[in-house]
């Protein structure tokens, strides 16, 4: 009998070894089939094109480029055509400016086939992010143009009025100047001699647009901190910064940029690459966060930190907000080191000083109307503020975790109170530290 059960041991350890050998040898592909498709979105911008699908396991993907007419061809496999990737196909909105259509379809028995119709030549990203937040795994289309946009271009196409204006007005400054700076007719010899005055020295054409650029948190997969009311961060700041935008545009001798207009995601390292492109003079970030107590509440501005963070509080912000990149999920295999050296240490203590005169004149202004979480200037580490040529700072508006105020953050008035704010403190500390002189025209 027990020479018996031995022996059943001994067949059931084959069968089993056996069997793991056998999914040993499976591709991903045998193992994924099946796999449950969570959701399938589509976020398009001016930037690129993101279309994620989520699933509960890795899918193996091939892709492929095709021209006459521009298409990518996306095999993935281990799956069965089901309605929810059917669903892709209405999602493409008319105003994408890559993708014209997607078609769907069972290519083979186990292998979904996607074709996406395009607009334009693209350069595609395709690769899988790790379970993280409330997300499964995720498949990434990140469709980028052959010919990126030049955001400096575009700022002084829509800025030409501002600059031609400016440039009348320095035209203007330098002909009194000259005029103030001739001798006048000579006097009869009845007159007498009075003592000459000195004539003043001609206005130098200093005067320039200022830019601002304006960084609306968060965005497309990343929603940023959600309120007990379901508002989420991303759509708060984003009313925030088109609001700032609107009333820097009322300026005569300032511009504004935005570093996402619409429900898409810009890495961190993006938006800190976007100002120094356009040349910014103040760099902006807008957030609505949320803390791990929900009766936290009030207003903040940050400055970045070189020793260390100014309070467990502003640490505890600083992680989170630099924890976006992975939420929203980055392609690491294409951040280059330069970009990375960027953001691990090439601030200075020049752009510390600058940031921190602008965000206390900031904090002054929204304190004159709202309630702040603390009465000074905090600093941490946060990636979004590490330009090393610009003063940056980090606004949180207010606490979307605490019910009262996520019902503030969602009302016109204060939005539009917290934008003035912030632009009163730009232009305070603009009248006390005249930005220095360039191009005019850039």
């Amino acid at each position: 009998m027990g020479q018996n059960l031995d022996l059943k041991k001994r067949r059931a350890i084959k069968a089993s070894a056996k069997l793991m050998g056998f999914l040993l040898l499976l591709g991903e592909a045998e193992i994924a089939f099946g796999a449950k498709i969570f959701g399938v979105r589509i976020w398009p911008s001016e930037d690129y094109t993101r279309i994620t699908i989520e699933s509960d396991a890795p899918l193996p993907i091939t892709q492929q480029i095709l021209t006459n007419p521009d298409r990518l061809v996306v095999d993935i496999q281990g799956l069965e055509l089901n309605a929810t990737l059917k669903d892709l196909v209405s999602k493409v909105k008319p105003n994408d400016p890559y993708v014209s259509q997607i078609r769907v379809g069972q290519f083979q028995p186990n292998i979904v086939r996607l074709v996406f119709d395009l607009k334009e030549p693209i350069k595609p990203q395709l690769f899988t992010l790790d379970p993280v937040a409330e997300y499964q795994y995720r498949m990434v289309f990140d469709l980028y143009p052959t010919t990126p946009p030049d955001p400096l271009m575009e700022l002084v196409k829509s800025s030409s009025k501002k600059i031609q204006a400016l440039e009348k007005s320095n035209e203007d400054i330098d002909l009194i100047a000259q005029f103030a700076s001739k001798p006048g007719p000579p006097m009869a010899q009845a007159i007498p001699q009075v003592k000459e005055v000195p004539t003043p020295a001609p206005t130098p054409r200093y005067k320039r647009l200022i830019t601002i650029a304006i960084d609306a948190g968060h965005g497309g997969e990343d929603p940023g901190a959600i309120g007990s009311m379901g508002s989420k961060e991303k759509h708060v700041v984003l009313s925030i910064a088109r609001r700032l935008r609107d009333k820097v545009e009322n300026q005569v001798y300032m511009r504004p940029y935005l570093t996402r207009d619409g429900d898409y995601f810009v890495p961190l390292h993006i938006r800190v690459q976007k100002a120094r492109q356009v040349e910014a003079d103040l760099f902006v970030s807008i957030h609505a966060d949320a803390f791990i107590q929900s009766n936290a509440k009030g207003a903040s501005v940050f400055a970045l930190s070189q020793q260390g963070a100014s309070s467990s509080t502003a640490r505890w912000m600083a992680n989170k907000e630099n924890a976006s990149d992975l939420i929203g999920g980055i392609n690491i295999k294409t951040k280059d080191q330069q970009v990375a050296h960027l953001l691990l240490d090439m601030s200075t203590t020049a752009q510390i000083k600058d940031s921190l005169q602008v965000a206390n004149s900031i904090l002054r202004q929204i304190g004159g109307f709202a309630q702040l979480h603390k009465g000074k200037v905090e600093q941490a580490s946060f990636a979004v503020l590490k330009a090393p040529d610009i003063p940056s700072i980090l606004v949180e508006t207010a606490f979307i975790s605490n019910p009262q105020e996520e019902a503030k953050l969602n009302d016109e008035a204060y939005q539009d109170r917290i934008a003035e704010a912030i632009l009163g403190g730009i232009k305070d500390y603009f009248s006390k530290n005249p930005p220095v002189s360039r191009r005019l025209n850039s």
